[in-house]
């Protein structure tokens, strides 16, 4: 049964990753009955175990709670939680834009994070009610006065109307329910109008198919009734629509201000893209929500099976996960050092982790990944442009006119005391400074404009170990621009490995060819002939070391005599040293390539 749209709340939570968030939504969901105390767990909408343990949240969720205020009216709060981190903003983007209001998590010990910020931002643009809140008041580091300080000059709301809250006690938990029904306007919208429903996330079901999560902006949508999705053209039967309780609550009929779910014969996930409308297929909407952008992926890597026979094991796997995962894209390639395996786009480096986790931790699957890099743009001698993600791919110097890569704006939150190491990290990264805006007198937010390739390799370890773990990032793609990289080679005895190969500035092409070759002989097992370790940038070669043959004491057995005699017999090894050579190959052990990975400044 519908509800009256001046009844309806729908709200979602802006906070940086271990601010309590998911804490927070546990205590709404047992304050508003809709769990019990015995069904209650930790983080109860995180599904997935890795969610628990990493305290973050991959995946948006969503939930309706039904509300009794203090003046008696019932209310339905539908609130849509989304993840914190800045790979997955554009999930954000659109759980916001679903919303009408968004509650604002500051921890009272650790103050505002860059990704609250820029959330806060894209909450701002969209027109949201903002409610702050501070939680783990109860915390003994907690500075709730100085933190609400802060909140009042970013967002104007007096220190003292702040909510001071502990999610994990319950403390002020219900006053903030109050300020939700009182505050976040009622959703607006015409229920006769034809059907625009915006999608702000999909997940897979082995039996039923892709199921939608949508919000309801104008229509009514009744089950078995026909739809179409705008963005993708694909069509279907609303075989079971309905809300999203802690299980699937199914309804008749979902209208105008309605959050819920649609499930229809939809083999794929790849149909039911986040931020695309679905509307009816007879008398359906003409124009969309605007704002739908498919999800591209950023950061590219090489991912191998260890074992060459789990190929096709890596293939389905990597299938699997793209039926809950849209963006993440893979295709075949093959490696003369490594084999057969995929080159896999994520959005990110997180996302690149928790993907490599699963595939760990759900499959089995023992795999080696090759070096992250972006996708460039090479503009050749003829005018025609390509796009490169591999750096195997990367055409001859020859016929190279320009090279692109693409910059991100970085948005860095730090303690003042820790500035300046971080400035020159930025200025090691190729970075160019923007402004320094100070938050208060303890913290500053700095903003460059950085190459992605940059970010990628180890620029946020580097970050966290430089601030102690104080400072934060959020990072927004800006655009392309021309850069002077090189493809960097390494050699052994003369053939390229490709996995081993990685687009570079010229700059940095020199220092990153001697770190690689002295990390590779430490690697590299001794051989019974010398094996010559090179970095080349094109046909020019950069850097060399030499792994030192094996060699055995021929000359041993002569007792004085002629020193022709030992010459003889030296030459004699040297001779076959040279034949071993021309047939031997050497094999390279895989911890050459994780070394890569792990490669320190």
């Amino acid at each position: 049964m519908s509800t009256e749209q001046s009844r309806i709340r729908n709200f979602c939570i802006i906070a940086h990753i271990d601010h309590g968030k998911s804490t927070l939504a546990d205590r709404l969901l047992e304050l508003t009955g809709t769990l019990s105390k015995r069904e209650l767990q930790n983080q109860v909408l995180d599904s997935m175990d890795l969610e628990r343990e990493r305290g973050i949240t991959i995946k948006s969720h969503a939930i309706r709670m039904n509300y009794t205020a203090d003046d008696g009216s019932p209310y339905v709060l539908n609130l849509i939680d989304t993840p914190g981190h800045v790979d997955f903003t554009y999930e954000v983007s659109r759980a916001l834009e679903a919303c009408e209001g968004a509650i604002l998590v500051v921890d009272a010990a650790q103050g505002i994070e860059a990704q609250t910020i820029s959330n806060l931002l894209l909450a701002m643009e969209l027109d949201l009610e903002i409610i702050p809140v501070l939680n783990k008041v109860d915390l003994p580091g907690a500075n709730a006065d100085a933190v609400a300080q802060t909140i009042e000059n970013l967002i104007g709301e007096p220190a003292e109307d702040i909510l001071r809250i502990s999610a994990k006690t319950g403390v002020g938990v219900h006053d903030l329910l109050e300020k939700i029904v009182a505050r976040i306007p009622e959703p607006s919208g015409n229920p006769d109008a034809p059907l625009k429903a915006l999608i702000f996330d999909s997940v897979f079901d082995t039996y039923r198919g892709s199921i939608v999560y949508a919000r309801i902006f104008d229509g009514t949508l009744e089950s078995r009734q026909g739809i179409r999705f705008m963005a993708t053209g694909k069509e279907t039967d609303a075989e079971e629509i309905g809300f999203l309780r802690m299980k699937m609550e199914p309804v008749k009929k979902l209208t105008a201000g309605d959050v819920g779910y649609i499930i229809g014969s939809i083999k794929n996930v790849k149909d039911t893209q986040v931020g695309d409308t679905v509307t009816t297929r007879e008398r359906g909407a003409t124009e969309a929500i605007a704002g739908f952008r498919e999800a591209k992926s950023m950061v590219f890597s090489g991912v191998y099976p260890t074992n060459a026979d789990e190929f096709e094991e890596l293939r389905a796997s990597l299938e699997k996960l793209q039926l809950n995962d849209a963006a993440l894209t893979f295709e075949p390639e093959t490696s003369i050092a490594l084999g057969f395996g995929f080159r896999v786009g994520f959005l990110g480096l997180l996302h690149m982790e928790i993907v490599q986790e699963r595939l760990d931790r759900e499959f089995g699957l023992d795999i080696i990944t090759t070096v992250p890099n972006v996708k460039y743009k090479v503009l050749k001698t003829d005018s025609s442009e390509i796009t490169v993600e591999n750096p195997s791919n990367m055409p001859e110097v020859g016929v190279i006119s320009q090279i692109s890569e693409p910059y991100v704006k970085a948005e860095i939150i730090t303690p003042t005391e820790y500035i300046g190491g971080l400035m020159q990290l930025c200025q090691d990264r190729r970075g160019t400074y923007i402004n320094t805006q100070y938050l208060d007198t303890e913290r500053v937010s700095l903003e460059y404009h950085l190459p992605l390739a940059e970010i990628v390799f180890d620029y946020y370890d580097k970050l966290k170990s430089i601030s102690r773990g104080y400072a934060s990032l959020d990072y927004e793609y800006l655009n392309y621009r021309e850069s002077h990289l090189v493809k960097l080679d390494v050699m052994i005895n003369g053939d390229p490995v490709d996995a081993l190969s990685t687009i570079v500035h010229r700059d940095k092409a020199y220092d990153m060819g001697r770190r690689l070759v002295s990390k590779l002989r430490e690697l590299i097992p001794r051989q019974m002939y010398d094996v010559a370790l090179q970095a080349a940038v094109g046909s020019r070669i950069i850097s060399r070391e030499t792994v030192k043959a094996l060699r055995k004491d021929v000359t041993a057995k002569c007792y004085g005599g002629d020193i022709s005699r030992k010459r003889k017999l030296l030459e004699k090894q040297k001779a076959g040293k040279k034949r071993m050579k021309q047939v031997g190959s050497v094999e390279v052990p895989q911890e050459a390539f994780l070394a890569v990975l792990s490669m320190e400044d």
